[in-house]
């Protein structure tokens, strides 16, 4: 049985026979026929899992890795918020009618911040081959895009670029703090700073809530790095909170991405991949999906299959979703079809 498996199924029992009803409440989800979204909700779901013995896929239906992949890299890698950087339509219900879903997840990752620890010796390191080169404030690339982050007012602006692409890893003027966006400040102390305390990303930025068309889900991932006895590269290991988790739509979905995520920024680090803890607030089940879940309980689990990604990508920005597959996936069943989603 794969250990996804177990803790689906041991998760799906808990919330059945001790979690909560939101039936009659005041519940802000709904169905696409504007009937009131109720669930059977429990406190506070941990899962752990350790990527080093086994990838936490579920078997009792199958997980597209490819395409939780891509939503992934549309959040992590692309700093997107818009549908159409994106393979798939699991966005179209939130998107206005140029395809963005407001100030959310790639949008907050897509921000630079200040950030006074950062040195261009630690960048070189953090970001082989980029090359530091100065433009004016007004042109450098990136700039109005992101005006918000230099103070600057037409001095020189020096940038740790990729020249290949054009993607900037890193900005600075007038010598002030260099600015870089959350996820390159993970990759940069990942690499300069592995026993730091403060690697954490939140997608959680109070004042811009009114301005995303679904607040995240999935807001925080805390990093921390071991060295192991006996084992030459560092252990990276990885929290991941959610606030709310639909568990027949979205638990095995977020669990195989984030999980995606670890053996990438582990492989770009020269590290080895450890524990991933999942924690959700709010883990539910929708009455509409009951039945579908009872289905998938009975179902007799599998073996895990063998995770892939592509050795050869060392560039966490080089990354595609057909760098990921899993080896020797077997599904104890069909796929669950026609699941209605909450808005």
């Amino acid at each position: 049985m794969s250990l996804a498996d177990e803790e689906f199924i041991t998760m799906c029992k808990d919330v059945l026979s001790n979690g909560c009803s939101s039936k009659g409440q005041k519940v802000r989800a709904h169905w696409p026929d504007g009937t009131p979204a109720y669930t059977t909700a429990k406190f506070g779901v941990v899962n752990r899992f350790d990527l080093s013995k086994e990838f936490p896929a579920v078997t009792l239906r199958r997980v597209a890795v490819k395409s939780a992949t891509d939503e992934l890299l549309w959040i992590w890698q692309k700093k997107s918020n818009n549908i159409h950087d994106l393979d798939s339509h699991i966005w179209d219900e939130w998107a206005d009618g140029e395809g963005s879903i407001g100030k959310a997840y790639g949008y907050q990752f897509a921000k630079k911040h200040p950030c006074k620890d950062v040195t261009e010796e630690g960048l070189t390191k953090a970001f082989p081959g980029y090359l530091f080169e100065e433009y004016s404030a007004v042109t450098a690339p990136g700039c109005d895009a992101e005006p918000d982050y230099t103070g600057n007012t037409g001095g020189a602006m020096r940038v740790c670029i990729d020249t290949d692409t054009g993607r900037i890893a890193a900005m600075r003027d007038n010598n002030g703090p260099w600015h870089l966006d959350q996820v390159d400040k993970v990759i940069y102390d990942l690499k300069v700073n592995p026993f730091s305390r403060r690697i954490i990303t939140t997608l959680w930025d109070p004042e811009e809530l009114d301005d995303m068309a679904l607040q995240p889900c999935a807001w925080n991932c805390v990093f921390m790095v071991e060295q192991r006895p006996g084992h030459d590269k560092l252990t990276l290991n990885m929290a991941l909170n959610q606030r709310s988790q639909d568990i027949l739509a979205a638990w095995a979905w977020n669990t195989c991405q984030y999980a995606v995520l670890m053996h990438m920024l582990a492989q770009v680090c020269g590290m080895e991949v450890g524990e991933m803890l999942h924690t959700d607030i709010n883990c539910h089940i929708y009455e509409r999906h009951i039945d579908a879940i009872k289905e998938l309980m009975s179902r007799q689990p599998k073996p895990a299959p063998v995770f892939w990604l592509n050795p050869d990508v060392t560039d966490f920005y080089k990354f595609t979703k057909n760098d990921v597959k899993f080896e020797n996936y077997e599904v104890s069943g069909p796929q669950i079809t026609g699941i209605e989603i909450a808005i």
